[in-house]
């Protein structure tokens, strides 16, 4: 593969547009049930060569084929018919998702040659301890668990796809848009089974700058002008979620929320199985996506300890996939940093020591906020900190179960702990928009309950007797920590809350009446 004849990493934009050359080289087909692989791919190879393919399973058997050359769909699309009108009416918009039947299945369905499918969800956490039990160390337990739940090469392929096949929409409107993921899909974090996070982006057409200085006259387009660009921005999202709605194969529950901070169109895509967001170029969340890519190519404990501790959330309730006063898997994901950061000798520099890495093409100013970062990793120094992953996972909930959260702020620009700008229970730095809280949702019961949850697991990580663990086939190690506690051990966690009692019971009980405050506001404005 390209990956191994290159040994330097590859930066975020050079993956970025491999990725999206690839996918528009590809194509994907819901196949017979009773297939032949070696069949398929001949006749597909009449079209052209197929430089790569797998199989998955998504209501029934789909494979994603990816031809080497672009000329090679045409030519399969001339050769596919349009759905016989029996008693639905079709939308004839040709995509490159494609239904394969058998025309003579009696004498074939013999053939049936059996498929490695692709998974692309991952195992149920109760598979998961398991298969950590049988480890030797909490090290191989937490690479154990990011080789579950990671993205595969696969399961990315699919998401670029589905980006792809959007993008074929936008293009009717604008030739020169293109819809590339970001987030979780391409920060190295993103974990089987997550939403596709999209945007529509028209930047790609800077490329004619140098052009227009050519000539006696000042030439532009004659263009429709609004008033805002959050107009602007909520007229595209609506037109092309109402053309994915009306006329996208596979597009199903549209919704338009185009009164959100980050107005954005929701659907899920039948056919590559992916709950989809798609919004317009966000510039600093792209930062944001290149910033973690970087972290999470630069040393390989980064990925484990995020993945681990973001299970371990998930488990013991302290995260949750609807919005509300949890702690997002971002601010997670950022605390993770910071503790790297604050390792010694460091992990992972600052932002500020990556900003002075950064040359004149790494430049970016966004809004009046500089998010200027080095795109290069050979430029970064490898860290010469060698601790253990065993060692970082108890030290992170050492660090946090006893962390001042009352006094200090989290700031991953300076990797410092930074007195509270203003009053929020948690408050972590945007680390670009730098007068923004990136975790200023979460109130002071669901904080409190994270810093219990740390010390119960430093506790029970600091006490454990591996070796009796292990005779007695008991959970040990991280496998201990992935099971909910307070079964066994509630009265050992009401100490735990010792201390921070009164203040949760007041907090509750005002996020009580503001939630009553909320729903009559709601219950008024309807």
């Amino acid at each position: 593969t390209d990956a191994e004849v290159s040994t330097r990493k590859k930066t975020f934009a050079e993956v970025q547009t491999e990725r999206l050359d690839q996918a528009e080289r590809t194509v994907l087909i819901k196949c017979p049930s009773k297939l032949n692989e070696k069949k398929l791919l001949q006749y597909l190879s009449s079209h052209g060569n197929v430089k790569s393919h797998f199989f998955f399973e998504n209501r029934g058997i789909s494979a994603l084929i990816e031809f080497s050359e672009k000329s090679s769909i045409a030519s399969l699309q001339d050769a596919v018919g349009i759905p016989g009108a029996s008693e639905h009416h079709v939308v004839p918009f040709k995509s490159r998702l494609f239904t394969f039947t058998l025309k003579n299945p009696v004498s074939q369905h013999m053939e049936g040659t059996p498929l490695h499918l692709s998974p692309q969800c991952h195992i149920p956490v109760k598979d998961l301890i398991q298969k950590l039990c049988l480890a030797d160390s909490i090290s191989s337990q937490m690479y154990i668990l990011l080789n579950e739940y990671q993205l595969t090469e696969e399961n990315i392929k699919l998401r670029f796809l589905a980006c792809s096949l959007v993008r074929d929409f936008t293009r009717a409107y604008f030739p020169d848009s293109t819809v590339k993921p970001f987030g979780s899909s391409v920060n190295t974090f993103g974990k089987l089974g997550s939403d596709v996070d999209m945007f529509l982006d028209f930047r790609d057409t800077g490329k004619h700058t140098t052009k227009m200085k050519k000539g006696p006259f000042e030439m532009e387009y004659q263009m429709k002008r609004l008033p805002s660009e959050r107009l602007a921005t909520q007229r595209i999202l609506s037109v092309i979620g109402d053309c994915l709605d009306n006329f996208g194969p596979g597009c199903a529950n549209v919704q338009k929320i185009l009164n959100a901070r980050c107005p954005l169109v929701k659907f899920s895509h039948q056919p590559t199985g992916f709950q989809c967001d798609l919004s317009v170029s966000n510039s600093i969340a792209i930062r944001s996506s290149e910033l973690l890519y970087i972290y999470g190519c630069l040393d390989s404990r980064v990925r484990a300890l995020v993945f681990t501790i973001r299970c371990w959330a998930r488990v013991h309730g302290l995260t949750n996939s609807a919005p509300g006063t949890w702690i997002t898997n971002f601010s997670l994901t950022m605390m993770v940093m910071f503790f790297l950061q604050k390792r010694s000798p460091p992990i992972i520099p600052t932002l500020d020591q990556l900003k002075e890495l950064a040359d004149e093409k790494d430049r970016h100013i966004i809004g009046g906020y500089d998010c200027s970062f080095v795109s290069d990793l050979r430029k970064i120094k490898p860290t010469k900190n060698t601790e253990t992953l065993d060692v970082l996972l108890g030290e992170f909930f050492e660090y946090f179960g006893n962390f001042d959260f009352r006094k200090n702020s989290i700031n991953l620009r300076k990797g410092k702990e930074v007195n509270k700008p203003e009053s929020s229970p948690l408050y972590i730095w945007n680390p670009f928009e730098q007068d923004l809280n990136i975790s200023k949702n979460v109130n002071q019961p669901q904080l409190e309950k994270f810093i219990a949850m740390a010390r119960e697991s430093a506790w029970i990580l600091q006490k454990e007797d591996k070796t009796q663990q292990m005779i007695n086939k008991e959970p040990w190690g991280l496998a201990a920590l992935l099971i909910p506690f307070g079964k066994s051990n509630s009265s050992r966690m009401k100490n735990r809350m010792k201390g921070i009692g009164s203040e949760t019971i007041r907090s509750l009980l005002d996020s009580l009446k503001l939630n009553n405050a909320n729903s009559q506001q709601k219950a008024v404005g309807k």
